[in-house]
């Protein structure tokens, strides 16, 4: 496996991004057929933590200014849902997904599909697993169960659960992929996965492969 860096990895999708743009691979991409047009672009928040922790809403202001029209969130810092959506509607952007630790799921559920359901937010995300969250495949067999069980309580709220995935999913345990796990053993109906193109690329893996195994689930 060959390890690269970020910013290696951004020009060779910026690259791969501009020749589906041109019509190069349309259906590779979609799975489905027919050419996708990104017309909205987004920026996870946690790049800029730091930023918004020191100015909330000056940080906000400024992605906004350069063009961002989504935004996914990861933490308020302290500021309600109903200030948070106040401020993106004057900015004109919206936050259609937000990223949250396992402990979400377990601790007030409900009260974070509410909140997200203020915010605008259609996917609530579980963005890492711990060390000590992922020693074994049954820990994943168990957060499996989770997310389908806390899938299923986000659905009757009109909101969708998802997972993020790092490089770590794609390392075999006993001779299992943890991530091919996690997309067999959750209910498609429930459990979307929200795929780190960096990541899986990093662990060797090919993102277009997953999309056209698991059509719909990404």
């Amino acid at each position: 496996m060959t390890t690269i860096d970020r910013r290696t990895f951004v020009k060779v999708l910026g690259a791969g991004t501009a020749g589906v743009a041109l019509g190069c691979s349309p259906k590779t991409v979609s799975g489905a057929g027919g050419s996708r047009k990104i017309d909205r672009i987004g920026i996870q928040l946690y790049t800029v933590r730091n930023d918004m922790e020191k100015d909330f809403e000056g940080t906000l202001s400024k992605i906004a200014g350069i063009g961002y029209k989504e935004v996914e969130f990861a933490g308020y810092f302290g500021h309600s849902p109903s200030d948070v959506r106040a401020l993106l509607d004057r900015l004109q952007i919206t936050a259609p997904s937000a990223h949250g630790p396992l402990t979400m799921l377990t601790d007030n559920w409900q009260k974070t599909i509410d909140d997200a359901k203020v915010m605008g937010h259609e996917y609530l995300i579980v963005a890492y697993l711990n060390d000590d969250q992922r020693k074994s495949l049954d820990d994943y067999r168990r957060h499996a169960d989770l997310f389908n069980s806390a899938g299923e309580i986000a659905r009757k709220s009109g909101v969708k659960l998802g997972y993020h995935n790092h490089d770590f999913e794609f390392q075999p345990m006993d001779g299992k992929i943890p991530y091919d796990l996690l997309l067999e053993r959750t209910d498609p109906k429930l459990v979307k996965l929200e795929m780190d193109l960096f990541w899986i690329t990093n662990a060797g893996q090919s993102p277009l492969t997953y999309f056209s195994r698991y059509p719909g689930r990404i």
